[in-house]
């Protein structure tokens, strides 16, 4: 069984495509494609593996839709009865811990705060740096699932201003979900009683410092050289124009209370040069952040997918749809494929990962484990000696039909004969 670090969990395929390619695929000897009642056996079995996985997806779903009812900043209708302060804790620690599993689940990575802080050292491609305040946290999580590269363009004064293309690093999917402490740099009107979810796309890995509040974009030091360099420069010359002149310091302090126009032109020329060039430093920062937030709020425009209660919904659906691409996937290949014999969960990997980059060109690292779990829950694969074989197709069926009746008709028995609709 092959292990890889540079690959993920995640299957980037339609459950709905997926289906038609297994339906379809002509098997690794060719000459295997499913026959006109076997498509149609399957695409049924298919379905029911969906409906009865979004089963106990839509309960997972309840449970928390109703604890971020009160953290919800979009919540309507509110809920009746606020919650006691007790009960705010053990709904917020819930709530962090289930979303932290569904995550996973959507085969989103968990990044940590001192990664965080690695990856976003120094300034972007674009110059710009922006300081963050953990402080203004009081819980704080940051995923991100799939690794790219983004092109744009800019251009530099090495080049003469000419327009150059720059491949930057990107996170595909990007979900944050966090809850703030009263801060200064928040203001006084921060929402600091509710939880935020934020889901967005294509975002620089260097960058990521702008999706969190109370960031500050800092002064380049190129900047900070310039300013402190002219109010240093413009110090020695005062020091030098008085050493230069014939007024003493003390003759030069009385002449200026006395409103002597020799003394304040001696002092004119560093005055104008400490307030023009530190005005000039300190307006081009200002043109600098101002049009670095609005190429922010124009990129974020169209970065980013959803918002608070939407992306409870977007990554639940995420993680149903990962759940049924690993079922089917895994069911196919042993039934089509590990005969009699059955496979070793090691043969059933390798087989799933190489198919899948033959034919789709896609490197995915298949979660075997969670895969193989998820068909012996159900019943539809069975293991001996260490060799797993999925039961014959119609078996598996009514197995499901059984798990349907469980969560759908609590009433009826499992062995009912009851067959589900699909």
């Amino acid at each position: 069984m092959a292990e890889y670090t540079d690959r993920e969990h995640f299957i980037p395929i339609r459950v709905t495509d997926l289906i038609d390619l297994l339906c379809t695929e002509s098997g690794p000897l060719g000459g295997q494609k499913l026959n006109q009642d076997d498509q149609a056996r399957f695409r049924r079995f298919a379905r029911s593996v969906t409906l009865y996985l979004h089963a106990l997806y839509h309960t997972e779903f309840c449970q928390l839709k109703d604890d971020y009812a009160a953290f919800d900043p979009d919540a309507d209708p509110p809920p009746l009865a606020p919650l006691s302060d007790t009960d705010r804790t053990a709904h917020l620690d819930r709530l962090f811990g289930t979303f932290v599993h569904i995550m996973e689940r959507a085969n989103y990575t968990r990044m940590p705060r001192d990664e965080i802080k690695r990856v976003m050292q120094g300034a972007s491609d674009w110059g710009v740096d922006m300081s963050v305040s953990w402080d203004v946290f009081d819980r704080f999580e940051f995923f991100y699932r799939g690794k790219g590269v983004s092109r744009r363009f800019r251009r530099s004064w090495r080049k003469w201003f000419k327009k150059e293309e720059v491949v930057v690093p990107t996170f595909r999917r990007v979900a944050v979900i966090l809850k703030q402490r009263p801060h200064r740099r928040l203001g006084p009107d921060a929402d600091t009683k509710n939880v935020f979810l934020k889901l967005f796309k294509d975002i620089p890995q260097m960058d990521i410092e702008m999706l969190f509040p109370g960031t500050r974009v800092k002064m380049p030091f190129l900047d900070r050289l310039k300013l402190g360099g002219s109010v240093t420069s413009s110090v020695g010359y005062v020091g030098w124009k008085l050493g230069t002149s014939s007024l003493t310091l003390s003759g030069l302090s009385g002449a200026l209370l006395a409103g002597s126009t020799g003394a304040l032109l001696t002092l004119y020329s560093p005055i104008a040069l400490v307030l023009g060039y530190g005005y000039k430093t300190w307006y081009s920062f200002q043109v600098s952040k101002q049009t670095y937030s609005l190429q922010l709020t124009q990129s974020l425009y169209y970065q980013n997918l959803d918002n608070n209660g939407g992306v409870i919904y977007r990554l639940l659906d995420d993680a149903e749809e990962q759940e049924v691409r690993e079922t089917l996937l895994a069911y196919f290949y042993l039934w089509r494929y590990a005969a009699d014999r059955g496979w070793t969960a090691a043969d059933l990997d390798d087989y799933v990962e190489l198919d899948l980059e033959k034919r789709l060109n896609m490197k995915v690292d298949f979660e075997i484990a969670d895969a193989l779990r998820k068909l012996e829950r159900a019943g539809i694969a069975e293991v001996s000696d260490g060799r797993y074989r999925a039961v014959p197709l119609e078996v598996a069926q009514d197995r499901l039909d059984a798990l349907w009746n469980h969560h759908s008709r609590p009433g009826v028995p499992a062995g009912s004969g009851y067959r589900m609709k699909v």
